[in-house]
């Protein structure tokens, strides 16, 4: 004790500076995980989202809207950044996997309020359909990227494609909520993309329309349901008694006769010689088949008189 240093008011305080400091940075370093985390949790969900996998039999077909293509490096999503369609007055924009980007032909609309507003109208949505109002052009949206559903076409007929879905909820121009959604048939065709050309109304406010592209064909795994078999089956039976033979005379060795440590084991004498057994019952057979060897015949030679 004769030996205790006292630390002075500003070595102290020195030291306390020291750890926040070392405190901030782990902070920070927190922070900045969770930030790259939340990043890729993000990309994962919007990757994710253009992703289709079933079984059917003993098929696993796996749609992949987004995976790159020999002739499309960005799948099913329009190089452009948005598909349009044109019927009479109305005009239908959308984009597949991820929001719309236009750098030329953007729409132009009295109100777009949640798809970007009249400045950047179509940047903050996926799908978004223009009507005629009283002689100036009125936006709604129709579809956002976290909505986007899908799901097999026919599931009699997997081979023929996917339907992509996607919906909006929110307020028109005139205050009143609106109900929407846009459902995209993308069928599987391998010569090349067809479409977008038309487009249906299906209700209020409920629009479909179809494009032919290759993206729409799975990706099939074929496998078979065998099992084992009868010497499998067999096999697994043997291992499972001897587990339990060994399980059952370690717990009556510990328990009942007292015996400790590696000794537990039943019959511990027999498995560690069994390496041994095995070597010399080849090492048998082998000189049973191949003859006496040059070391193991007799030190006599004949003489010839």
């Amino acid at each position: 004790m004769k030996n205790q240093r006292k630390f002075s008011k500003k070595e102290i305080e020195e030291f306390n500076k020291k750890m926040i400091i070392g405190n901030e940075s782990r902070r920070l370093l927190l922070l900045l995980i969770i930030f790259l985390l939340t990043i890729q949790l993000r990309l994962n969900s919007v990757i994710g989202l253009c992703e289709h996998s079933f079984i059917d039999r003993n098929n696993l077909y796996n749609f992949n809207l987004a995976s790159p293509q020999p002739r499309f490096p960005h799948g099913v999503l329009s190089e452009d950044g948005f598909y349009k369609v044109m019927v009479n007055e109305t005009v239908l924009w959308f984009q597949l996997c991820d929001g719309m980007i236009f750098n030329h032909d953007p729409p132009r609309c009295a109100e777009c309020s949640d798809c970007g507003g009249p400045s950047r109208c179509g940047m903050e949505c996926s799908a978004l359909v223009s009507k005629n109002a009283e002689g100036y052009q009125v936006c709604t949206t129709i579809g956002h990227v976290s909505s986007t559903n899908v799901s097999v076409i026919d599931e009699q007929n997997p081979y023929k494609g996917v339907t992509v879905r996607m919906s909006s909820r929110g307020k028109e121009h005139k205050g009143k909520e609106h109900n929407c959604s846009l459902s995209i048939s993308i069928i599987c065709d391998s010569t090349g993309v067809q479409g977008p050309d038309s487009m249906e109304i299906l209700g209020t406010c409920d629009y479909a329309t179809v494009l032919r592209h290759p993206s729409g064909c799975a990706t099939i795994i074929s496998f078979h349901e065998r099992g084992f078999g009868w010497f499998g089956t067999l096999l697994i039976i043997i291992i499972c008694l001897f587990g339990a033979y060994l399980l059952a005379g370690t717990v009556y060795r510990f328990f009942f006769l007292g015996v400790r440590g590696i000794e537990a084991i039943p019959n511990l004498d027999f498995w560690a010689s069994l390496q041994h057994r095995t070597q010399s019952f080849f090492s048998s057979l082998v000189r049973k088949f191949r003859g006496p060897s040059a070391s193991h015949r007799s030190s006599y030679s004949p003489v010839n008189f």
